[in-house]
């Protein structure tokens, strides 16, 4: 399915989600390291823990909402709503007011907001794509979104430092303008047969989404080769969630002003929060042009191996981190991380399939995100632990968690392999 075959509504979110993305990409890798700055590392820590709780409660009910109010109505409130907290939080940068704390609250609402944007975006999809071309379109969103995150970081390193005030206000605008272009360029695509049912089914609403969602979860308690799937990830993204967290805090600490050698006739050097631009930019880059290759590559293995091999990887890069002040050799880690990123980018949602009993695939694609709601929750732990035992033993433990993961994989594949073989006898 061509993008020019693609409905309207599906075009303006395609662009004008590519210049909010391109914006959100240009500020939120360095928030981590403004906090720590303004906060101290282990109150950061404590506060963006606080952030996350605020917006996994918020995506608890987004589908609901998404259902509930139309698609078009939550991605145009979502999305002005995030840009009027980008204004709140230039004011709060700007050459009237100097304000860290009005800073966390106007990220906190900012990160509220897209909770609320990805479920109704992702509806608009199974509304207007036939379910032959969905993985297509999907993935064209997924391209664009890395192409956001190989230029945002570059940019941002100079931007978010020395122009903060202008790129906060910037980006709040742009968000601002999408809103508008999705309320006015789009139509609702909510079937009017699925709100009336949601309406006819009582006045609880939100509560009763939660109370379900909730219990939905419990699922994972049952089924023993889930619950080692759903442990594991948790584990594994306290190490991949790093990439947004302690990764940019360390190296502005590590690295000041970094001589990378003499090009053209010129000096070229990198700081510590330009570097970590570069380095994300490169995992974005590695992410766009790679992802279908090792995707491929990876299915010629059994995937037991495959998903240890992920957590073996994310540990050599947790371990190599600690280890040099090197922009080089940063680099070189960065690559090993990314490699271990996209081993199982195409094989952690067919094997939930797998697992998932036909009329429960909706319940344990849900629980399946406990990987990343639980992990985004806890992950920013990290910072009071730099506090008490420094970076270099916290790296350690990250390397530790990412082995353990990969151990915890095995322990569920030899499960999994028990299953079949009783279901088959």
């Amino acid at each position: 399915m061509r993008i020019r075959d693609w409905d309207r509504p599906l075009k303006v979110r395609l662009f004008g989600e590519f210049f909010s993305n391109l914006s959100f990409w240009m500020v939120f890798p360095f928030l981590a390291i403004y906090f720590a700055d303004e906060f101290g590392t282990s109150m950061a820590g404590i506060l963006l823990v606080i952030s996350q709780v605020f917006s996994v409660a918020a995506n608890l009910i987004g589908g609901y909402c998404a259902d509930r109010f139309g698609r078009r109505t939550m991605l145009f409130f979502s999305a002005t709503v995030e840009g009027a907290a980008f204004i709140l939080f230039a004011f709060a940068n700007s050459p009237w007011l100097d304000s860290p704390m009005l800073s966390f609250v106007a990220f906190t609402i900012a990160g509220v907001a897209g909770s609320f944007y990805h479920p109704a975006s992702q509806a608009i999809v199974a509304d207007v794509v036939p379910e032959s071309d969905r993985s297509t379109v999907f993935s064209v969103f997924y391209t664009s979104i890395n192409i956001s995150v190989v230029i945002g970081p570059i940019v941002g390193a100079v931007l978010f430092f020395q122009y903060r005030f202008a790129l906060l206000l910037t980006a709040g605008i742009i968000f601002c303008l999408v809103g508008l272009a999705l309320r006015l360029l789009t139509e609702e695509t909510l079937p009017e047969e699925m709100k009336n049912q949601l309406v006819a089914k009582g006045g609880n609403g939100w509560m009763r989404v939660v109370v379900d969602q909730v219990k939905a979860y419990g699922l994972i308690v049952r089924d023993r080769v889930f619950l080692l799937y759903v442990i594991a990830g948790i584990l594994l993204g306290q190490t991949f969630m790093q990439l947004d967290l302690l990764i940019p805090v360390y190296m502005k600490e590590v690295i000041d002003k970094q001589v990378l050698g003499n090009f053209f006739g010129r000096e070229w050097a990198v700081t510590g929060e330009g570097s970590f631009g570069i380095l994300l930019s490169e995992n974005g880059l590695l992410v766009v042009l790679l992802t279908v290759f090792v995707s491929r590559w990876m299915t010629k293995y059994p995937e037991k191996w495959v998903f240890f091999l992920s957590s073996f990887l994310y540990m050599i890069a947790m371990l190599i981190f600690p280890m040099t002040a090197n922009f080089w050799v940063f680099l070189i880690a960065m690559a090993i991380f990314t490699f271990g990123e996209l081993a199982t980018v195409g094989l952690q949602e067919s094997f939930v399939s797998k697992l998932a009993p036909a009329d429960m695939r909706g319940q344990y694609f849900a629980a399946a995100s406990l990987r990343y709601t639980i992990g985004r929750t806890i992950a920013p732990l990290v910072f009071p632990l730099v506090t008490w035992i420094g970076f270099t033993w916290t790296f350690v433990i990250l390397a530790v968690l990412a082995i353990g993961s990969g151990f915890i994989y095995l322990v569920m594949f030899k499960e999994y392999d028990k299953r079949r073989n009783e279901i088959a006898a």
